[in-house]
């Protein structure tokens, strides 16, 4: 695939310095920013782009979306803001209905939902033994 036009490679953030088979993700941006906001309510736009691999200004452009389609509260604190998931808003893509937002980040959250499945222990219903 080639990357570069009028000489200027396209790719920005973390994907830059990647090789080519580790240049995209799984997740979107919107899908990165809530994840993070997720773990730290109290991150500012800046910190939030550097986190998600993009610049402040499509951080700040995604945090208006989600905001404006009801899937971030934000709150005045001082000088910052302060952000909160709305959990219960619904996935966006017909492969995802009936899904929220919770459920999502419930799944990707550090540690939960994950299992050994070498250890003796772990049993998985659909292997039979």
């Amino acid at each position: 695939m080639d990357r570069q036009r009028n000489g200027k490679d396209r790719r920005r953030g973390p994907a830059a310095s990647r090789t080519d088979s580790r240049a995209w993700t799984f997740l979107t941006n919107h899908a990165h920013v809530l994840l993070a906001i997720s773990r730290n309510p109290e991150l500012r736009q800046r910190e939030i782009g550097d986190l998600v691999g993009i610049t402040e200004g499509a951080a700040q452009r995604i945090l208006h979306e989600l905001e404006d389609e009801g899937y971030l509260a934000r709150e005045r604190v001082g000088r910052r803001n302060r952000y909160a998931v709305i959990g219960g808003g619904p996935l966006r893509h017909p492969l995802e209905a009936g899904r929220t937002i919770e459920e999502l980040i419930d799944a990707l959250r550090p540690g939960v939902g994950r299992t050994d499945r070498t250890s003796p222990d772990s049993t998985n219903e659909s292997e039979p033994r």
